[in-house]
């Protein structure tokens, strides 16, 4: 640790927003980046603004407030070790937790289209965190000052695993928090409609021709099973979400990540979400591939979905 690690500043009571007009000067490590004066974000935030303006579609918000859990999870982790001192890592933890919250989505702007493993998206959370983090020590935003985006807010992770483990996180919390119990109310709507109309007897038709009859509930019990059928689907893809891939850093080998980071970093996030995440068992895998994220259509021999194998 520095000198300036060991200094702690009076944290300040500020509420989020940046009075300023006019631009701001950031860097990295190619220059210097004029950005907003009234936005968090630094230069690479910037550059990518700048490089990768095409069309409307942005970054889902919710890979966003996915990201504030990894980086919080990494700030404790970092702090228990006495990599961060406390009171650095309790103020990373604070500015998380208003990324989570979603009190500082207008500080992600970036588009879908970006250099390869969201990079941008990485940095973009971090400049933000740091700068908000500037802002309450009562420091200068665009200093890297107290608080470093990369040394700080990024230690012992990449874009490469912080970025599917945003993905992750985020795509289970819309499947179990609303695509899921969306199916199982249409299921059980259908249901009790089928119940309803169980002796509502009607003719079937088979080859565009009457046929023979059954009844209302009859037919409308199938849609109820087909829909157990699709949730059980969801469900098991879900599952493998659960497999993150924290602690593989750049390429998969954990270079520059303490030993067990990952695990310690998963079992913080299935204690901050109530979900049961750990780290997977091959990085390579999990970096290499997209397979939990894009599940194929069902195995015809086993019901279960099929993973496509699809190259990041």
């Amino acid at each position: 640790m520095t000198d300036n690690d060991n200094h702690e500043p009076k944290i300040l009571d500020i509420p989020i927003g940046l009075d300023a007009t006019g631009m701001r000067r950031e860097f990295d490590s190619l220059g210097d980046v004029e950005v907003p004066a009234n936005r968090y974000w630094g230069a690479q935030t910037q550059r990518s603004l700048q490089h990768f303006n095409i069309g409307n579609d942005r970054m889902p918000k919710e890979v966003y407030h996915a990201y504030g859990y990894v980086k919080k999870a990494a700030a404790i982790v970092n702090t228990a070790a006495g990599r961060l001192p406390a009171w650095k890592g309790q103020l990373i933890e604070r500015v998380c937790d208003e990324v989570i919250s979603g009190a500082l989505d207008e500080q992600f702007p970036l588009y879908v289209f970006q250099t390869g493993s969201g990079t941008q998206s990485n940095m973009n959370v971090n400049e933000v965190i740091s700068n908000r983090c500037i802002q309450l020590a009562g420091g200068t935003l665009g200093s890297q000052e107290p608080v470093h985006p990369n040394d700080h807010v990024n230690m012992g992770q990449s874009s490469n695993d912080t970025f599917p483990t945003a993905m992750h996180i985020a795509a289970y919390t819309m499947a179990t928090q609303r695509t899921i119990p969306a199916l199982k109310r249409l299921r059980d709507a259908i249901d009790a409609k089928a119940k309803q109309w169980a002796g509502v007897v009607k003719i079937g038709r088979t080859h565009l021709e009457d046929a023979v009859p059954l009844t209302v509930g009859q037919e409308w019990s199938g849609y109820a099973g087909a829909l157990d059928d699709a949730i059980a689907e969801v469900e098991h893809a879900t599952s493998g979400l659960l497999q993150v891939a924290m602690g593989g850093t750049a390429v998969g080998t954990g270079l520059n990540a303490p030993a067990g980071f990952g695990d310690q970093v998963a079992a913080q996030l299935a204690q901050m979400t109530g979900a049961s995440y750990v780290t997977a068992a091959n990085k390579f895998t999990a970096q290499g591939t997209l397979d939990r994220v894009v599940p194929g259509p069902p195995d015809r021999r086993t019901g279960q979905a099929r993973i496509e194998t699809r190259s990041q």
